[in-house]
């Protein structure tokens, strides 16, 4: 009887997988074609509204300007634009999975013909067939276009005029663009804690699509009073969410963002040694903040990491983008992830219909409801514009995959600090074995896998026990 059982679940889940397989692929097929028409759309309607449109990564052209000072330098998996001041040169690193993303079908012909070279299959003139169609897919299948990224810095050196701020697809509510009246270009900072006399500093930061709220409406009223009175809080806005200044012509690499922190946090605030605790695409950043700062950093906790080992043969950022967005309908949280990473227009048309109208969202959201949720998960989703999360998405999670193993050898060897790690088992966006990858590269660090909790509820829900121990943990540090 166990075994019949145990038979009918395994036909049930191969059944699931394929209905999966196939809707998927033509749910991402239709999605592919509704993406290029609204590429032509979209600078439409930017050059009537704007009077210019702004260059987007679906075309395929490849070149070096160096008459505005700009030179783009192009390499497997990696490329870096080189800006020329009056004073330096610096590199500002991108990925390419800005613009080379394969459709799926090109994914999926590849993957047979491999498939088929490894079954040493027979049919030799298929094989050949199939290799003829990838060379003629492959330049109309994947988008290039690296002068995009010289284009959009030339009004940062050329001198040539900006894109508006907002952007008409953008929201324009006061709390989305308050920082455009601060002669201070710094990222909005939730203090809390210690006035006088602190011992210590703890930074928090927050993930992919989120805000400082994730950890000041969570956390901050849940620490006891004498955390309180030791320690100061620091919870930041990532460049480009939340209060956060949202710039139309930055492209949000890892530099701007670690430069932003330190500029907003560290050097105003004095700090000196400080915790680290970051959830999801925030581990990247606290990873590199450390190696930047190892004799600062007292101790490091990290939610959710997304760390996959690179298997050998494979392109980092590509592999990345795959993991992080599979291209399936299901589960759903993987199905949004690859709307956001795979498609730059209907991701920015997600973006102009719930961004854009976040108010007329939250009030419907308050009036359903009686008021009786609080609302700061949906705040930190909304606010935010699609070319912040577009490049951040990119060039921190996909851009940054083939030096995260670099930064944990980093800890690894450099950093003194404890290392603990949270994760939910229940995740479906960031498997749990991303952590116990992160402690197969550092063995000191400690993993905590909790039951029945998942990519948010790691936190949310649980944010009073989730207090206590990170009180435990810096205690521990300090001693």
């Amino acid at each position: 009887m166990a075994a019949m059982v145990q038979k009918a679940k395994l036909v049930l889940t191969m059944s699931g997988n394929f209905l999966n397989d196939v809707l998927s692929l033509i749910v991402f097929t239709l999605l592919d074609v509704l993406d290029f028409v609204l590429c032509y759309v979209y600078k439409i309607m930017d050059f009537f509204i704007e009077a210019d449109w702004k260059p987007c990564y679906c075309s395929s052209a490849k070149e070096a300007i160096t008459s505005s000072g700009k030179i783009l330098l192009s390499e497997q998996g990696e490329s870096k634009i080189v800006r020329l001041t009056s004073s330096k040169l610096q590199l500002e690193e991108i990925s390419d999975t800005l613009y080379t993303r394969p459709s799926l079908v090109y994914e999926v012909s590849k993957s047979t013909v491999k498939r088929l070279k490894v079954e040493g299959t027979s049919s030799g003139s298929m094989i050949q067939s199939c290799e003829k169609i990838k060379k003629r897919r492959t330049v109309r299948s994947t988008f290039t276009i690296n002068s995009t990224i010289v284009e959009m810095l030339q009004g940062r050196i050329g001198g040539q005029q900006s894109l508006p701020i907002p952007r008409w697809s953008d929201c324009d509510c006061k709390t989305c663009t308050s920082w455009t009246s601060s002669s201070k270009e710094t990222l909005y900072v939730k203090a809390d804690g210690a006035k006088d006399n602190a011992q210590e500093d703890v930074l928090f930061i927050h993930g992919f699509i989120s805000s400082s709220a994730f950890w000041t409406e969570t956390l901050y009223p849940n620490f006891s009073k004498s955390a309180k009175s030791k320690y100061r809080l620091f919870a930041v806005d990532l460049l480009g969410f939340g209060r956060s200044p949202k710039p139309t012509d930055s492209l949000y690499t890892l530099r701007e963002h670690l430069d932003m922190i330190e500029r907003s946090v560290l050097e105003p605030y004095k700090v000196k040694g400080f915790h680290i605790v970051a959830h999801s695409l925030g581990c990247i950043l606290a990873l590199a903040l450390a190696v930047k700062h190892p004799g600062s950093v007292k101790s490091l906790t990290l939610l959710a990491p997304p760390y996959f080992p690179l298997p050998k043969g494979e392109q980092a950022t590509q592999y990345m983008m795959r993991r992080v967005a599979p291209r399936r309908v299901w589960p759903f949280i993987a199905f949004g992830a690859s709307i956001a990473c795979w498609y730059e227009h209907i991701s920015r048309t997600i973006c102009l219909l719930i961004c854009k109208n976040h108010r007329l969202w939250e009030f419907l959201t308050k009036l359903v409801t009686r008021n009786r949720i609080r609302t700061y998960l949906m705040e930190g989703f909304f606010l935010h514009t699609h070319n912040a999360a577009w490049h951040t998405l990119h060039n921190i999670i996909c851009g940054t995959a083939g030096k995260i193993e670099g930064y944990l050898d980093e800890v690894k060897n450099r950093l003194k600090c404890d290392i603990t790690i949270f994760h939910g088992k229940d995740d479906e966006l960031i498997p749990v074995e991303c952590s116990y990858n992160v402690q197969s590269r550092i063995p000191r660090a400690h993993v905590k896998v909790f039951e029945k909790k998942d990519h948010i509820t790691i936190v949310v829900g649980r944010q009073k026990a989730f207090a206590r121990e990170l009180e435990e943990i810096w205690r521990n540090a300090s001693g």
